[in-house]
């Protein structure tokens, strides 16, 4: 089907994404023709990935060295969740976990100036999103706190991520524009909002039907233009608590993305088009398998927090994904000649304190922003004996220990948490008991949500869990969101990952019992505003809805309280029959391995 495609600032057509004159696969045999030999097209070869070496070469090659050609870097951060100071990350090593400090925002600060110091006319520093959230920081000051920190970095291009929702659409857009980066993203548009939202999500309801930020941004660096098309995950109303999207619709990427490719290609010239993503490993693959990106070189993932330390080859371009926390930095290098991509190489670096001393003038900065809210923060509320670690797809300590405080506070039949892979590992020494503050909290639960109970059937509980394993386990990756399984405590279960929809759950036991599908259960979970009052956890049609009259927070510092040192661990509570217990990705089929 051929298809209408219209140029920047032309208005006949605007709302008719899916239409162009000429065929993509035309076009793109004309770029060479139209841009002057300005681009290789989408199958540029990413070099000989993650190697330190291989990299050193490109970039002291002769001709880059004596200016015949000329070379751009690109550095991408993502999933900082607002995590301000280094702390213990988790790597495995020969199977085992392994901890080492990386992070902090002085630390990331001193890597990127050292590497962006190597040229700085052609480097570009680009996050893709949940930055001002999941932190206690970012919470107590809605995401503001976060602000002069991405400054003082100086980033270029910034993505909003699922999370940037969070404190509602009005505080997202101050927030985001008191970011002097420049801001894209093709799928968020102004609309008018539902029932039950806030009056001030409806500030921009005159606005309904357009776009909430530019949907892509060019740039001109070693002499070439990129460019750069922004995709936040189309599924956030549905992750994230209802209310938070008041007044914003998002539509798929496939909806405009061939439309925006065909811009950069065709009227921008751009010799390189990336996506900027935050919709999680398995849907980006998914996407970039998909023939709406054929002339896409490079989707710049995030989300799911995987650590890409080689991009996944898919049938029209390739995907990374830099980690989360400020843990890591990826970085793009791209060798450029007579305005044609020559050569490039992608790494995944570690952010690390032992090689980049933390910038002074962003400490002072970090202590600035913190300073309102440190004595809170820095209480000390609890401790824990044993390593709470949140990366493990299948179930972890640090969910365990929640559902365990929610079991005792509360004394339903079974407490649900949602997967989150929030926080860093909080680690223990074995020694001394390991203090948890409130700032932890924070990190663990990143809304203080109310608890709430409810009552639903066995066959209920059964289809609900069959449907949460469909979001993590989907075969078809489009399906699947989040990556992690939900968590609970008194109900135990066993699955079959590759098994279709329907068919994965194996049994079910409740109370150490055989589920009974007509009985009537009581849970425990949050509250998650804006959705219909028998939604618990996603799970519908609830009997007999009722706050516990309890926020998530306040549990757990009374669980602490009583039962510090904890000692939470991974004990088989959901298992399955043909995955580890310790799986670390969703994502199977292709070669990555989480580390």
């Amino acid at each position: 089907m051929s298809e209408i495609i219209h140029p920047p600032g032309c208005t006949c057509g605007a709302h008719d994404e899916h239409t162009y004159s000429v065929s993509r696969r035309q076009a793109l045999r004309s770029l060479g023709a139209l841009g002057a030999g300005l681009t290789l097209g989408p199958t540029v070869a990413l070099g000989s990935m993650g190697d330190g070496q291989r990299r050193e070469e490109l970039v002291g090659s002769r001709a880059v060295q004596s200016g015949q050609a000329g070379k751009f870097t690109i550095l991408f951060t993502s999933d900082i969740h607002a995590q301000l100071h280094t702390h213990d990350e988790f790597f495995l090593e020969n199977g085992k976990p392994v901890y080492k400090k990386r992070g902090g925002y002085g630390v990331l600060k001193t890597m990127i100036d050292t590497l962006r110091a190597e040229d700085p006319q052609n480097t570009l520093v680009i996050d893709g999103g949940d930055c001002f959230q999941g932190g206690g920081v970012a919470a107590m000051s809605e995401g503001r706190a976060i602000v002069p920190l991405m400054n003082h970095i100086g980033y270029d291009l910034i993505l909003p991520g699922n999370w940037e929702v969070v404190y509602g659409k009005e505080n997202m857009l101050k927030d985001l524009g008191g970011y002097r980066a420049a801001k894209v993203c093709a799928n968020m548009w102004h609309e008018k909002v539902f029932e039950g939202c806030p009056p001030s999500s409806d500030l921009h309801g005159d606005q309904a039907g357009e776009l909430i930020f530019p949907p892509y941004w060019t740039t001109v660096v070693a002499g070439v233009k990129i460019g750069f098309i922004g995709y936040n995950d189309p599924l956030t109303p549905k992750r994230q608590s209802p209310a938070y999207s008041c007044g914003i619709r998002f539509t798929k990427p496939e909806v405009n993305v061939a439309k925006y490719v065909r811009i950069l290609r065709d009227y921008e010239q751009c010799a390189m088009v990336f996506l900027v993503t935050h919709m999680g490993l398995a849907q980006q693959v998914d996407l970039a398998n998909k023939n709406e990106v054929e002339g896409v070189d490079l989707i710049l993932g995030a989300d799911t927090h995987e650590r890409v330390r080689k991009p996944l080859e898919a049938k029209y371009s390739k995907v990374v994904e830099p980690g989360a926390f400020g843990s890591f930095l990826a970085r793009l290098d791209v060798v450029v000649e007579n305005g044609q991509v020559k050569d490039s190489h992608y790494e995944l670096l570690d952010v690390d304190p032992e090689r980049y001393a933390a910038d002074a003038g962003m400490l002072k900065l970090v202590d600035e922003v913190s300073a309102p809210y440190k004595e809170q923060l820095g209480k000390v509320v609890g401790s824990t004996k044993n390593t709470l670690v949140r990366y493990y797809v299948i179930e972890n300590p640090m969910d365990n220990l929640i559902t365990d405080a929610l079991m005792w506070k509360l004394k339903p039949d079974i407490a649900i948490s949602n997967g989150f892979r929030f926080c860093p590992p909080i680690v223990a020494d074995g020694k001394n008991p390991t203090p948890i503050t409130n700032d932890h909290l924070w990190s663990m639960i990143p809304v203080d949500s109310d608890a709430k109970y409810g009552e639903a059937t066995g066959e209920q509980l059964w289809n609900w869990l069959e449907k949460e394993l469909h979001n993590v386990f989907a075969k078809d990756p489009a399906k699947r969101f989040g990556g992690w399984v939900v968590r609970f405590k008194g109900m135990t279960a066993n699955f079959t990952m590759h098994n279709d929809l329907g068919k994965r759950v194996n049994w079910i036991k409740v109370g150490g019992k055989p589920i009974d599908l007509d009985r009537y259960y009581t849970i425990a979970a949050c509250d998650r505003e804006g959705d219909p009052d028998h939604v618990l956890c996603r799970l519908e049609h609830v009997r007999n809805p009722r706050l516990a009259g309890i926020t998530m927070h306040t549990i757990l510092r009374e669980y602490f309280g009583k039962f510090s040192p904890v000692a939470p661990k991974v004990e088989g509570r959901i298992t399955a029959t043909d995955a580890p217990q310790h799986i670390l990705s969703q994502l199977e089929g292709y070669d990555y391995e989480f580390r």
